[in-house]
């Protein structure tokens, strides 16, 4: 009996079901690899004191990372939101002794209405301590921009020139995805030589929430499955597009891409790769 990739994901619970840890198990169910999880905070927000993120303790954090480590075993890794400098420090020492060679980093910064995810005095434990052992890290335009500083982009050249700087901060491949930017939905990887361009057709929907970590757990998914870089990314983003073509909302609040769209429907987007 085949056993399948065990893939374990480190990041924020997202109440509502739509993104954190509830779309990455979700993503790794649909694509056939054995998720497994570390929580690092809750978001929810109270209804009184409109409180938003309920962190863990680091104990809780290191506990349910042994646990998966003893119980079943890591052959990939992805990061979500880590929030503070003290939970990046935690989670880089334990990856550290994890001896894994697939770490998809999604440097969660910026929620989907630009709610902050990430505390300032994080980012450079973040770019110093796991940035460099990243075999991908995949930002959106905010998320770029914070990493560089504050520099706008506003185009697709601007996402080249991003990935190539952000090359050098140390992860093997850097993935900028340009999905605010108007027109098809473009992103850009980058390896240290070559600069790869990914097209797939806009989909017009406001139903959109989750789709980061639907799209960076679909390549953690694959390269957990052997897919090389860049044909995990394709695959990635032709998944994450079905899913989001398929979006959908139980209230007026915006609803979260569908994870099963590919399975349900029978559909794969053609992706364009330059």
């Amino acid at each position: 009996m085949r056993k399948p990739s065990r893939v374990l994901t480190i990041a924020g619970s997202a109440a509502g079901g739509s993104a954190g840890i509830q779309a990455d198990l979700k993503t790794f169910q649909e694509l056939d690899v054995y998720g497994m999880s570390v929580v690092t905070a809750i978001v929810a927000r109270h209804p009184e004191t409109n409180k938003n993120v309920h962190p863990q303790t680091l104990e809780a954090i290191e506990a349910q990372f042994t646990t998966a480590v003893k119980q079943v075993g890591l052959d990939a890794i992805k990061t979500g939101m880590l929030f503070s400098k003290e939970v990046i420090d935690n989670v880089a020492g334990l990856i550290d002794g994890a001896s894994i060679k697939t770490l998809v980093i999604d440097p969660v910064m910026v929620g989907k209405l630009d709610s902050k995810l990430l505390e300032d005095n994080a980012i450079d434990s973040l770019k110093t301590r796991l940035l460099p052992n990243a075999t991908v890290i995949t930002p959106n335009m905010p998320e770029a921009s914070y990493l560089l500083d504050g520099r706008k982009i506003n185009d697709v050249a601007d996402l080249k020139q991003a990935a190539t700087d952000l090359h050098e901060l140390g992860p093997r491949y850097v993935l900028v995805k340009g999905g605010r930017l108007k027109g098809p939905a473009v992103d850009v990887l980058y390896d240290g030589e070559t600069l790869t361009t990914f097209e797939a057709p806009r989909i017009d929907t406001i139903n959109t929430s989750g789709a980061g970590c639907t799209y960076s757990a679909a390549i953690t998914a694959y390269l957990a499955n052997g897919y090389s870089v860049v044909e995990a990314v394709r695959s990635a983003k032709s998944f994450v597009t079905t899913a989001i073509e398929y979006g959908f909302s139980y209230t007026e609040m915006v609803g979260p891409t569908y994870h099963a769209a590919s399975r349900i429907h029978g559909e794969a987007h053609e992706i364009k790769v330059n």
